[in-house]
Order: structure tokens, then C-alpha cells, then sequence
């Protein structure tokens, strides 16, 4: 889902100046501290009282509710012994923010949820304990965890943070849009060259040549261009994105990145695609309200869509840059991170406890059919609660086959970079500027790529 940046994005640029925090060097390994600080069960077995657990997280509206109850079920179960208190602290930059300024005042929680694009801050902060730490003490078995969804928030072959709430990009369409113009759902576009030869025939003109329905329609949002580069094996930024090495420069102005571009705003400016602008509560409306055929968005809004739209959604692939493309998608969402520093061995048996419960496969199951996001756990997908709620939402199965499908790759595995909210947000003004036609799509996305070098280089200086 579309998030706000621009509060992280001064954070990064601004650099990490934790007193906390030592240097781990240039390279793109853990960075954590504490990795041999993963304590075993006998923590908390010797541990007096009742060990309390602060967890901040950026959940609202119905997705709170479901985490709500998961933690209540979680804390029943370990009633006397172990209390998760879940506390809410904003939106994920708002989060971020509160966490740095928690780590300067060596007050941090023991539970953290950050969202994906934080993963390169949260390992440069070298307050947490890796995922992995703990799996290799207890001897959990990681291989139960998607294989795209652990290759994201994998680094240095170790896995930083438990993957929890994750979501992928799917094409949205307007089932009732295409039998009207002669078309056939179940036989969507594969690529944007087919999509744009749709987006034409779906459009549609009343008597006075008003345009009623646009073929397609999405949010100016940064992510959809890492999405398609990544549909087309392309890197993001460089060092295998970031992956082997620190990431040094992004290179999203890449022949794939100005085709992506520029296939965009050609839509726009031909009529044939709505512009709603950057933000995605518009974007999404227009689909909802049939003014759009075709619509890229999150598998987080799956279940909201087919409740509020009057005709039938139908779910597809998101499409490839051209139809030989063999890449696939970047898991979106966030994941949990344990903090070290600070924090009794108990605190962090404990939110390790908590963690393994939430990404089990029944609690896995609950999330994905009360919320939408994608299960972390495969084994979810075998849960007769979570095979009903798929036979109901037979869109979902989508998501399910797409990933499936995905080969993880330093591609699909997505941009590890300090500033990628500000990242997004150049990738979306080099959107406007071409759509406006002040520049082509090349030189755009070459201007953004070249505004940005000062603040990659300047984190990178700031964290060693």
C-alpha cells in the first residue's frame, strides 16, 4: 500500500547519529550487534513475574482488530508469564521516527513493526537481534516462511526480521467493463503493450465525447515502478540492489525504466488512462466508481473492493514490461524486529515467542482471511478456515498463484536502500514531469537518479 515517506525520508537524509550504534562497515551483512544475543527458552523459565512486552505497530482500522485479537490470544495462553502490550505509534514513518529518537533516549520497545523500505535503516541501527539468531538456537525451521517473502528481508544470508503482515501488486479489472466492450476477462493482458492495446478499447465516450470510463487508472506511486522493473529481472539500484554490497546509486534510469515511464504518460496523454494524481484514496475510487477498467493496486485492498464495487472484480498477474520477461514481483507490507540494547534476555525470549505465534500457520491463516495480506507461512494455505475464505474470494487465488510462480532473485527480492522513500518519490515526479511532457521519460528518471546521489551518499557516510 501507498505510504507516506516524506517524515523517513528527512530522518534518513538526515543521517543515524545513534550513540547506540557502531559501524558495521561497507558491506551488506547483518549489521546487527547483538547476533549471538538470541537467548534461549530457559529466559523466561527463569525469569520472575510476569515478563512485559512492548510492541509498537503502524495497524489501524480492521487490520488493528485482527492483530488485537491475535495478541489477547497469545497473552491467555501465556497468562502469569508473558503480557504483549501492543501499543499503536502512527503510520510507518511516524514509527521509524519514534524508534530513532527511543534508541538515542535508550528507550526502545522490544517489538517493532516496520515496514519493508525501513529494512536497510533497522539493520544500520544495530539495535535488533536477528530473525535468524533465534531460529538457529531453537532450531525453527525458517523453511516453512514463503521463499520470496524470506528473501526480502534476508540479508547477508541471514534472515533480519520475522516477515509478518506482507502484501503483493496485483492488475485489478472490471469484469462487467470488459464484457461490455467485447473482451474477455479471463484472458487479461500479460504485458503493457497489451494492457495499453486494452486500456484503448476499454475506454469509453459519452454523445458529447466525454470521457466516462478510462482503460486504465493508478496512483502516481513510486512502487509500481519498482514492481514492473522488477517483473523484468531489471535492478532497482545497484550492488544486485543493494544485496552484496551496500547499495551505492539506484539505477532505476535504466532503458526498462524510461520504457516504463513513458509507456505511462503516452496512456495519459493519449485519453486512454485516468490521472489521479499521487494519492491512492483517489485512484482507488475511480475503480470502485467503474471510471476505470484497469487498475493496479495491493492485494491488501482485495477484500475491500469486491464488498464496495457494483460490478464484478476480477483479479489478474501484474502485468510484465514485455511478454518474455521471466522476473516477478517485491513483496510490500512489513515485518517484526527485536530489539537488543536495553533489554533483559526474558524480553526478548519472549517477543521471539511472539513471533513464531503470529507467523504460525493457524494464526498465519486468521491474519490473511480478517485482513487480505498474503500468509508468510505456506502452511497457512492449507488451514480449512483459509481454503474456505479463498473458495469465497476466488480473486485471491491470484496473488497465490503469482507468487508461487516467483523466482527469488536479488530482482524480485527488491532495492535494500537508506533513502527509498525519497527514492519513490523522485521515481514519482520523474511520472509527472513526463506525463506533463517537461521532459522525456529518460531525462526525468536520470535528473531523479542524479538528485538523489547526495542523500544515498550522505546516509552512507552517516552509518559508516
Amino acid at each position: 500500500m501507498k505510504k507516506s515517506a516524506r517524515a523517513l525520508a528527512a530522518l534518513l537524509v538526515a543521517g543515524l547519529s545513534l550513540t547506540a550504534c557502531s559501524s558495521s562497515g561497507s558491506g551488506s551483512g547483518s549489521g546487527s550487534a547483538n547476533d549471538a544475543a538470541a537467548p534461549g527458552a530457559q529466559a523466561l523459565d527463569q525469569a520472575s513475574g510476569v515478563t512485559n512486552v512492548e510492541f509498537w505497530h503502524s495497524m489501524t482500522g480492521k487490520n488493528a482488530e485482527v492483530l488485537t485479537g491475535l495478541v489477547d490470544q497469545f497473552n491467555a495462553a501465556h497468562q502469569g508469564k508473558v503480557a504483549v502490550k501492543a501499543q499503536f505509534q502512527g503510520k510507518y514513518d511516524e514509527l521509524v521516527t519514534k524508534y530513532k529518537a527511543a534508541v538515542q533516549q535508550k528507550g526502545t520497545p522490544a517489538l517493532v513493526q516496520v515496514y519493508d523500505i525501513g529494512t536497510r535503516f533497522m539493520i544500520d541501527s544495530r539495535q535488533t537481534v536477528p530473525a535468524q539468531a533465534f531460529a538457529d538456537k531453537d532450531g525453527y525451521p525458517l523453511g516453512d516462511l514463503d521463499a520470496n517473502i524470506r528473501n526480502y528481508y534476508s540479508v547477508g544470508g541471514k534472515l533480519q526480521s520475522m516477515p509478518f503482515n506482507s502484501s503483493m501488486p496485483l492488475l485489478y479489472l472490471n469484469d462487467d467493463a470488459f464484457k461490455e466492450a467485447g473482451l474477455d476477462p479471463a484472458q487479461p493482458p500479460k504485458d503493457l503493450n497489451e494492457l495499453g492495446e486494452l486500456a484503448k478499447k476499454l475506454t469509453k465516450k459519452d454523445a458529447d465525447g466525454k470521457t466516462v470510463r478510462y482503460g486504465f487508472g493508478a496512483a502516481i506511486y513510486g512502487w509500481f515502478v519498482e514492481q514492473l522493473l522488477a517483473e523484468s529481472g531489471a535492478m532497482y539500484c545497484d550492488s544486485d540492489n543493494g544485496r552484496s554490497n551496500k547499495a551505492g546509486k539506484v539505477v532505476f534510469d535504466s532503458a526498462q525504466g524510461a520504457q516504463i515511464v513513458q509507456w505511462w504518460a503516452d496512456l495519459v496523454k493519449g485519453g486512454y488512462a485516468a490521472n489521479t494524481g499521487r494519492t491512492t484514496d483517489d485512484a482507488q475510487a475511480a475503480f470502485k466508481a467503474g471510471t476505470v477498467a484497469m487498475h493496479l493496486e495491493s492485494t491488501g485492498v482485495l477484500r475491500g473492493y469486491t464488498e464496495a464495487a457494483k460490478f464484478a472484480v476480477g483479479t489478474a498477474a501484474f502485468p510484465k514490461v514485455t511478454a518474455a520477461d521471466q522476473g516477478g514481483p517485491v513483496i510490500g507490507g512489513a515485518s517484526l524486529w527485536i530489539s537488543g540494547p536495553g533489554h533483559s534476555d526474558a524480553e526478548k525470549r519472549a517477543a521471539w515467542e511472539f513471533e513464531k505465534f503470529v507467523t504460525a500457520p493457524e494464526q498465519q491463516a486468521v491474519w490473511h482471511t480478517g485482513t487480505g495480506y498474503f500468509p508468510v507461512n505456506t502452511k497457512s494455505l492449507d488451514d480449512p478456515k483459509d481454503k474456505e475464505w479463498v473458495a469465497k474470494y476466488p480473486q485471491f487465488q491470484t496473488a497465490i498463484d503469482q507468487l508461487k510462480s516467483t523466482k527469488p532473485t536479488p530482482a524480485t527480492a527488491g532495492c535494500l536502500l537508506g533513502v527509498m522513500p525519497q527514492a519513490r518519490k523522485g521515481v514519482e515526479t520523474a511520472i509527472e514531469q513526463t506525463v506533463s511532457g517537461s521532459k522525456s521519460a529518460q531525462q526525468a528518471l536520470s535528473d531523479a537518479a542524479k538528485e538523489l546521489q547526495p542523500a544515498i551518499e550522505s546516509y552512507n557516510s552517516s552509518v559508516g
